[in-house]
């Protein structure tokens, strides 16, 4: 009895990635080539690109039956479209690489063999970065500490997206619906048995990074929230700690009025004191309304995503599987 042969889902979020599709084509095929004993799909999410990514992508749809697109209805964000992905993917496996090429497909290889040793995500692990700033290198190895301290999960540290997931870990991932995500934490919180391989990170084949400061904040938010409420436990402990040490302060002020001609001066002390209180309730109340946002957008559940088309080409019958209407998810 033969065998049926195993697919291999590779999953590319892609926005605004045109000159950067020729050249990762290439490297995609060439690696899948490299496993002739496996099938391959090749699943782009185009997240509303506004330059010809999805026309392009269109077009490999046509000639090869392996390629498929899940265009957006706008750009969502990465996260949404990697949902998509996970929606859309079938193999028993799936690779999860950007589309810039900053991470090598020449490691797919590396990461089928050890998923067939049984693990079940092979996450990669970046021993450098070339073409980030120092800035960035600095902040997101601080981030990444502070979010092991106090997050529920283990989260490794330097890695990103690129990784395989068994069919296991991706159907683990499909059942998480929250409007807010942060994928990495997830990849962490399901769980399954992982493995690490490293890799020096490479810069962009072409075109310019899609992130910049206020998103990698966003993301940052996005990642405390959802995964720890230790900033909500800070809050509680910080207005512990100043109320302990105003109640000293007043009995100090007392102490000094009644045993002493020493009187302090009313209006600097005064404001000083309301001045601090007032920063750190405010401040405390920020840590709240971000936990109460996230909770205002999952109570209208919202679809995570919208998607306008889908390019599927049945190998069997040669032709697109196209929905008729918007769906969503």
């Amino acid at each position: 009895m033969t065998t049926p042969r195993r697919l291999v889902s590779i999953l590319i979020p892609a926005y605004n990635e045109e000159e950067v599709l020729a050249p990762l084509r290439e490297r995609l095929e060439a690696t899948a080539a490299e496993l002739p004993s496996y099938d391959f799909e090749f699943v782009f999410v185009d997240d509303g690109s506004k330059d010809r990514t999805s026309e392009i992508v269109r077009g490999y749809c046509a000639e090869d039956p392996r390629y498929v697109l899940v265009a957006l209805s706008r750009n969502f964000g990465k996260e949404p479209a990697l949902a998509a992905g996970f929606d859309a993917v079938r193999g028993d496996a799936t690779v999860v690489i950007d589309a810039d090429l900053q991470d090598p497909p020449e490691l797919i290889p590396e990461m089928v063999r050890l998923w067939e040793l049984g693990y079940d995500d092979v996450y990669a692990r970046r021993t450098s970065r070339d073409g980030e700033t120092w800035l960035k290198k600095a902040t997101s190895r601080l981030y990444y500490r502070m979010l092991e301290r106090v997050a529920h999960v283990e989260i490794q540290k330097d890695v990103g997206d690129f990784r395989l997931l068994d069919r296991r870990c991706i159907d683990a991932l499909r059942a998480l619906r929250e409007t807010q995500r942060n994928t990495k934490g997830m990849f962490s919180w399901i769980g399954f048995r992982k493995v690490e391989i490293t890799y020096a990170r490479e810069p962009r084949a072409a075109g310019s990074t899609k992130w910049n400061y206020p998103k990698l904040l966003n993301l940052a938010v996005e990642g405390l929230t959802s995964f720890t409420t230790a900033p909500l436990r800070f809050a509680s402990l910080l207005g512990i700690a100043i109320s302990t040490a105003a109640f000293a302060y007043l009995l100090v002020i007392i102490m000094r009025t009644v045993f002493s001609e020493y009187h302090v001066a009313g209006y600097p002390s005064t404001m000083a004191v309301i001045l601090f209180l007032g920063g750190t309730q405010l401040v405390a109340l920020g840590i709240i309304g971000e936990y109460l946002a996230r909770v205002f957008v999952e109570v209208k559940q919202r679809p995570v995503y919208v998607v306008r088309d889908v390019i599927r080409r049945d190998a069997a019958r040669g032709v697109d599987d196209r929905p008729d209407d918007d769906h969503e998810r």
